[in-house]
């Protein structure tokens, strides 16, 4: 019996999203109705990535963890991975993760052969994200305010910046489209 290869790649999509902001700022729901709005999508979590460690896993947390630190990194790495293999298939992807630090924008410029990266920040503000971290399912009690402030000072000038306070997450979603152009690549 021979088995017959299906071709998994096809025409690569254009480029990669990488949604930032603080825990709060909304990244995993525009996330995924930014990937929504195309033909061929998919959205990549790496809070999702970080919960595949079955042991051993070490979450961000406000004090220092080399261990934990080392695993942000391989979480970016794997969602670079797995994104790679999205746009060879012919899929957007979009990445949420929280990146502050230029170290880290800069590993997922070196790990990512799939260009143009789309870097995206949303920026509702320190408050604003905690309000919504209280309001929501997964809530997080830790105040990540900080990192607002460590993000606006250290990579200000990466990417597009997004004050989503006053929108919905399709306004969000529609800013974004309209700053990145990537509009009329497979959105209805």
């Amino acid at each position: 019996m021979t088995l017959e290869l299906v071709p998994v790649d096809r025409e690569p999509a254009d480029g990669v999203v990488l949604l930032s902001g603080i825990p709060g700022s909304g990244k995993s729901t525009v996330a995924a109705a930014l990937a929504a709005r195309f033909a061929a999508a998919a959205h990549i979590e790496v809070d999702g990535l970080q919960n595949l460690i079955v042991s051993g896993g070490r979450w961000p947390a406000p004090e220092k963890n080399e261990e934990a630190d080392r695993q942000i990194f391989l979480r970016a790495r794997n969602a670079c991975l797995l994104a790679d293999s999205f746009v060879t298939a012919g899929f957007l992807p979009v990445i949420d993760d929280v990146v502050v630090r230029r170290s880290h924008i800069d590993f997922y410029r070196s790990q990512l052969r799939s260009k143009p990266l789309h870097f995206v920040v949303l920026a509702p503000g320190a408050a604003k994200a905690m309000e919504r971290n209280l309001a929501r399912d997964k809530t997080l009690t830790t105040d990540w305010g900080f990192l607002d402030d460590a993000m606006r000072e250290e990579i200000a000038d990466e990417g597009v910046w997004i004050d989503s306070v006053q929108q919905t997450v399709d306004e969000t979603v529609e800013a974004i489209l309209i700053a990145t152009g990537l509009r009329g690549q497979g959105t209805p």
